[in-house]
């Protein structure tokens, strides 16, 4: 429990969690730059990050595929 508190209070930004986010969706990362993102990163921010992103990308994919087949 101690461990989650001291996680919660590191101090890096929203935007720099959605960036790791957004690399981790692409898939391309070097592992320098995730183990900076592991000891760094806010957990609570990752989760909102996480379901913020996905949310938007199935969003994207069904406005694309809407596209698609309205044509």
């Amino acid at each position: 429990m101690k461990e989650l508190k001291t996680a919660t209070r590191r101090k890096i930004s929203f935007i720099a969690t959605l960036k790791a986010i957004c690399w981790s969706f692409f898939g391309v990362r070097k592992k320098s730059g995730y183990e900076q993102d592991a000891a760094n990163l806010n957990p609570i921010y990752v989760i909102v990050a996480g379901i913020l992103v996905a949310i938007l990308f199935v969003t994207i994919l069904l406005l694309i595929v809407k596209c698609v087949v309205a044509n």
